[in-house]
């Protein structure tokens, strides 16, 4: 499943929301309006890709799928998530409202598996960010 992180800039804000939402109101879960009508079939091993700052940057693991309210009591769909948040390749994507399955052929690798440029780590992530896009890493 791919997600816009909406009004998130860096990786290290989105941690930061999500511990507080995960010590607010456990479990941690991202609510949305529409229920995935392929519920069984993403929750099979199944993450939500994070578009941040127009990149697909990090992925979480999706638990469960739930029916959810928001806070005016609204049903809506939660989104269960696992707590790490794992680097993969970045990608580039328009923007677009809601979510989009993501099959497991188009899903971006863990950078984790990808081959790690020396010294990479000590670069700034925009850095990193700009580079990967350009394909230079």
């Amino acid at each position: 499943m791919l997600k816009l992180s909406v009004g998130v800039k860096e990786v290290a804000q989105l941690r930061a929301i999500q511990t507080l939402r995960a010590a607010a109101d456990p479990p941690l879960r991202h609510q949305t309006r529409m229920m995935p009508k392929r519920r069984d079939e993403i929750l099979d091993g199944g993450s939500i890709f994070w578009v941040i700052g127009g990149f697909v940057q990090v992925r979480q693991r999706l638990l469960d799928i739930i029916e959810d309210r928001w806070d005016d009591g609204t049903p809506c769909a939660g989104l269960v998530l696992d707590p790490v948040l794992v680097p993969v390749e970045a990608r580039p994507v328009k923007a677009f409202q809601g979510w989009r399955y993501l099959d497991a052929a188009s899903a971006p690798p863990d950078v984790a598996a990808m081959r790690q440029a020396a010294g990479a780590q000590a670069m700034p992530e925009a850095m990193l960010r700009e580079l990967r896009a350009l394909c230079l890493m």
